[in-house]
């Protein structure tokens, strides 16, 4: 038990109390967005930009690239879906009802997560980060080697390969949220699992504990947002 509460708290042991502070009020204001994105409160992008305003500097200050470009983007994707969820649309003075993607929104997402998994391994490669020399084939026998050694240290060598994943996951769906798309939920749910044991192993428990906060909340999202759908299809019939 010692061991694992020293896991917990090693990384913080030579931190700054301001940057543990922020960690904790950033991965509060994190929650307290998903928790108004599963009511479908327009509340959910004000409380998401602080959050990912504060871990904009405070990835920066980790060196964390890959999460450092998602939170810069979630925040521009707030702003934008803060605008389309106020807009008012069609003749009865509406907001945007929540619905299921189209093939066009698939497609749409699938070329968001393909584009941004791309600039995340030239990033990467760019900074040594990655292995910059290993082929597509090479670098995924490489993850594949590093995940499954059952050694933390080549855990943590792999990590940047699941940063690509998770993040070209999570730039989908704030692009799937934003336009009150309920697939949103599965990506976050994916991208929330792959993330939770990530944070825990590059030493920032605080934002571990949020993602297995948020894997909760995107799975009671998925739940709400899909009997919306039903009620507004009873309503409609």
């Amino acid at each position: 038990m010692s061991e694992l509460i020293h896991f917990f708290t090693a990384p913080y042991e030579a931190a700054a109390w301001y940057n543990i502070l922020l960690e904790v009020v950033a991965a509060l204001f994190g929650v307290i967005s998903v928790f108004y994105a599963r009511k479908e409160n327009i509340l959910v992008f004000p409380t998401g930009i602080i959050s990912t305003g504060i871990y904009v500097y405070l990835l920066s200050q980790w060196n964390l690239y890959g999460d450092l470009i998602i939170n810069i983007y979630y925040t521009l994707m707030s702003i934008y879906g803060w605008y389309q969820w106020h807009k008012v649309v069609g003749d009865n003075n509406t907001h945007i009802a929540i619905s299921r993607t189209n093939t066009k929104d698939k497609l749409k997402a699938t070329g968001i997560f393909i584009f941004t998994s791309i600039f995340v391994i030239t990033v990467y490669r760019y900074f040594d980060v990655m292995p910059n020399k290993l082929g597509f084939k090479e670098s995924v026998d490489y993850a594949i080697q590093k995940l499954t050694s059952g050694n933390l240290a080549d855990f943590r060598m792999a990590t940047p390969f699941l940063d690509t994943f998770t993040t070209g996951v999570f730039f989908s769906a704030m692009w799937l949220m934003a336009n009150k798309k309920i697939e949103n939920w599965i990506l976050w749910i994916a991208g929330n699992i792959v993330s939770i044991p990530l944070y825990f192993v590059k030493g920032y428990g605080f934002t571990g504990i949020q993602y297995s906060i948020f894997l909760v909340l995107a799975i009671m999202g998925y739940l709400s947002w899909r009997r919306i759908i039903d009620e507004q299809k009873q309503a409609d019939a």
